[in-house]
């Protein structure tokens, strides 16, 4: 989740709309992510047992997405996982924004990877400091006129291709790792 780089595209999605308006879609947004992710957190586990899905498999599979993902920024591509576009208020808060742009694949799948074999106080730990940035993220979209104008399209583009960097590094280590688990090496 990148507060900064998905700035624009809320400001794009609802740049048009009152400052209450745009608030509320920032808040309800940022809510549902926030739901969304602290559930996987919570129950990722079962619902890997549910479908038998095992962590290699699932390391190899999110390192895959999130390398996508990374891969898409670096190459300036708006990526198709987020190329979703609505016109109701209702519908700009939960999808495209909540879903998949804030709690997306990448999102869910670095949350999850974080707390697979981990006690409650590293879940706890992981779903503190993703509510730090769904707050971060909310600021960032109600002050998102601002943000854009101080900073500067340019700039916003090079930290989306830095963070894009950073994501299709995270996305390479995990799916390594996710092979080595699977083959004991």
């Amino acid at each position: 989740m990148n507060p900064i780089a998905n700035t624009p595209i809320f400001l794009g999605l609802a740049g048009d709309k009152s400052d209450r308006v745009k608030r509320n879609i920032a808040k309800r947004a940022t809510i549902t992510a926030f739901i969304i992710v602290t559930a996987f957190v919570i129950l990722g586990k079962y619902i890997f047992e549910l479908f038998g899905i095992t962590i290699p498999a699932f390391k190899v599979t999110g390192g895959i997405l999130i390398f996508y993902v990374g891969f898409e920024m670096l190459m300036s591509k708006k990526s198709s996982i987020h190329n979703q576009e609505s016109e109701e208020e209702d519908g700009i808060a939960i999808s495209p924004l909540a879903i998949p742009i804030l709690a997306g694949p990448g999102t869910i799948v670095t949350a999850m990877n974080h707390v697979t074999d981990a006690g409650y106080l590293k879940m706890g730990i992981v779903i503190a400091i993703f509510a730090l940035m769904v707050f971060l993220t909310y600021l960032a979209f109600t002050l998102s006129e601002y943000i854009v104008e101080k900073i500067g399209s340019n700039l916003i583009t090079v930290i989306g291709k830095i963070m894009g960097l950073i994501l299709a590094i995270m996305g390479a280590g995990m799916t390594m790792e996710g092979i080595k688990m699977a083959f004991s090496l």
